[in-house]
């Protein structure tokens, strides 16, 4: 198989020049530098500097051909043995070397010697570049390295090279070299990186690189940040290294205790989350013995980690009917307990929109089952809660709310005291008036009984008056942590093509039938007693359960594409579900705006506002 593959590509040679190029997913140094960190394969130094002008060493090669080898790359540096006279069993690379030797991909010279400290060749680079992908020597005709040179060629490993034949390789070009290797099928005809990892399957059907699996298979962790957290890694971050919470870059200062860290000593990035939960924990699946989820404040968790699965068992720290505080990891699962008694405070409290009240089931510490009035939520962080309160009368849906933790372990709900704040919001979404918003913030608009998170970047540029703003907080460093909208965005309403208005009101009886398409769904509302304000077909809003139809405003567009609208010298926003229809002969039909673009039709866009205040163009008509 292996002569017969090969002879096809050496074969091939003559017309290769024919075809068009490979076309590589990652092509950017830093991308390169992260799949083989990631890898394992070639990383920096102690600094985390690639050093990428270096030439690079037989020991530094055969390292990293070890490393990139699929039985060999868990080798140690040093196995105690000295495989040449110049490499001592005390050398840094004796370990790689052995191995290097023992799986055929190196050998030594005739003298007995290895030479680590030689510059290797790029010729001496590619034959053992080839015998990872399983060829040997008796697979190329002629002499050395002529076939093999042929070889490198044909499979296109010379993509992005710089090094001639008989040059010394640099860390640049070997970088290179070995990233191709990844996307070169072996002689068996797959992908060597698919063979390198069989399980990630990182290389798709078309050669591209699917980094974002390497990296999450090249993370540890979970780990709970301490206020010495530095302390806990495995290295010591500097300039080369990289730091994010909640997915953006902050610098190491920022990471808070009880964060949840996962990191990569290859990658030298360390990722922490700052996502928390405490609430009454209510059940256990499918056993307190061994759990597996567990069920708090009305929400159910998958546990993540060991240490939590301990914690929330029967033999650890918590119980049925104790108040705990969760930290969820990077995927939302449960990554440790920080216990129960959490004192109060924003760790330990819960801010949003009470959605629904009812009768939920608990047990409490002793095992025993009882039911109580409990308020649903949906809280900043955009997700659902249900807490027991003494009596569920005492909230309506539509009613901003705390749940607090108390030293006690208590959870008690109880309205939250409006609290405004009004400025402009900086076209970076950094900042609201002079006070910047904290990186994890949360924000969330509100209408009625029904809730949205959005994020900053939704009101980057927006002005907000005091009359927006429900609620806010702020954290120990004084920035916003919490923010809660009064109908501000829009985001909340549906978008709609009004096609008739059936007027069939009598004396003092109002009686109006409203018919409105949203996407290809016609839907029919007879409004009893109330008349809204829309006086004629067209692009509507429609507020929360149709408690009202408002007409949005007309405007010719001349162009409209990423996220952006064009009329004359002024620009509109796009909403990011912008409907589009295409009208012809008095129906409406339901359009991708690439298509609408596209052609040569009339566009008018329909806003519900202006983007200072928050608006978005929600429906496009074409003509």
């Amino acid at each position: 198989m292996k002569k017969r593959l090969l002879s096809g590509l050496l074969a091939a040679a003559l017309v290769i020049s024919m075809l068009p190029s490979a076309v590589l997913a990652i092509d950017t140094n830093d991308e390169k530098a992260t799949v083989l960190a990631a890898l394992d394969i070639m990383a920096g130094d102690e600094n985390g500097d690639l050093n990428l002008g270096q030439s690079v060493t037989r020991a530094e090669f055969s390292t990293m051909a070890v490393r990139a080898h699929t039985t060999g790359r868990y080798t140690s540096a040093s196995t105690g043995v000295s495989p040449y006279y110049d490499v001592p069993a005390s050398h840094w690379a004796s370990g790689y070397v052995a191995t290097a030797t023992q799986l055929g991909l190196v050998t030594g010279y005739l003298d007995g010697l290895f030479r680590p400290d030689q510059t290797i060749t790029l010729e001496e680079g590619v034959s053992i570049v080839l015998q990872l992908l399983g060829y040997s020597a008796s697979d190329f005709p002629g002499g050395w390295p002529a076939s093999q040179m042929t070889a490198y060629h044909t499979l296109g490993l010379d993509e992005g090279m710089t090094a001639a034949q008989g040059q010394p390789l640099t860390r640049r070009d070997t970088q290179q070299l070995f990233y191709n290797l990844l996307t070169t099928r072996d002689s068996s005809g797959s992908y060597y990186l698919n063979t390198l990892e069989p399980a990630l399957q990182a290389v798709d059907s078309n050669g591209r690189i699917n980094a974002l699996a390497l990296i999450n298979d090249a993370m540890e962790g979970p780990i709970v940040a301490t206020a010495q957290w530095q302390s806990q890694l495995p290295f010591t971050l500097n300039s080369n290294s990289t730091v994010y919470r909640n997915g953006t870059q902050v610098s190491a200062s920022a990471v808070q205790a009880q964060d949840v860290l996962y990191y990569s000593d290859s990658l030298r990035a360390v990722w922490a989350y700052s996502d928390k939960v405490t609430g009454t924990y209510s059940a256990a699946s499918p056993s307190l013995s061994a759990p597996t989820s567990v069920t708090v404040a009305g929400r159910t968790y998958t546990i993540g980690s060991t240490a939590a699965q301990l914690a929330l068992s029967d033999v650890g720290g918590a119980r049925l009917g104790s108040t705990v505080t969760l930290l969820l990891g990077r995927d939302g699962a449960v990554a440790a307990v920080a216990g129960s008694g959490t004192s109060a405070g924003s760790s330990a409290s819960v801010v949003g929109l009470v959605t629904a009240t009812g009768t939920g089931s608990y047990t409490d510490q002793n095992g025993n089952t009882y039911s109580s009035p409990t308020v649903t939520l949906t809280a900043t962080d955009g997700a659902s809660y249900t807490y027991p309160v003494s009596s569920a009368s005492s909230f309506d849906p539509g009613d901003l709310v705390q749940a607090v933790t108390n030293d006690s372990g208590q959870s008690t709900v109880r309205m939250v005291s409006t609290a405004s704040v009004s400025g402009r919001v900086s076209s970076d979404g950094a900042r609201l008036g002079n006070t910047p918003f904290a990186d994890d913030v949360q924000i969330l608009d509100t209408y009625e009984s029904t809730a949205l998170r959005i994020y900053p970047s939704r009101l980057a540029g927006a002005t907000l008056s005091s009359g927006d703003v429900r609620y806010y907080s702020t954290n120990a460093s004084g920035e916003i942590d919490r923010l809660v909208l009064d109908d501000y965005t829009g985001d909340l309403h549906r978008y709609a093509v009004l096609t008739n208005i059936q007027d069939l009101s009598f004396e003092m009886s109002i009686n109006v039938i409203y018919t409105y398409q949203i996407g290809d769904q016609t839907s029919v509302y007879t409004s009893s007693g109330v008349r809204y304000p829309v006086n004629s077909t067209g692009p509507v809003q429609i507020r929360g359960n149709i408690d009202g139809i408002y007409p949005l405003t007309s405007v010719k567009l001349d162009s409209a594409a990423d996220g952006t609208a064009l009329a004359g010298n002024q620009s509109y926003t796009l909403a990011d579900d912008v409907a589009v229809y295409f009208y012809e002969n008095g129906d409406y039909y339901a359009a991708d705006l690439s298509y609408v673009t596209s052609g040569d039709y009339s566009l008018t866009g329909y806003y519900d506002d202006t983007a200072a205040n928050g608006g978005r163009i929600r429906i496009i008509i074409a003509r």
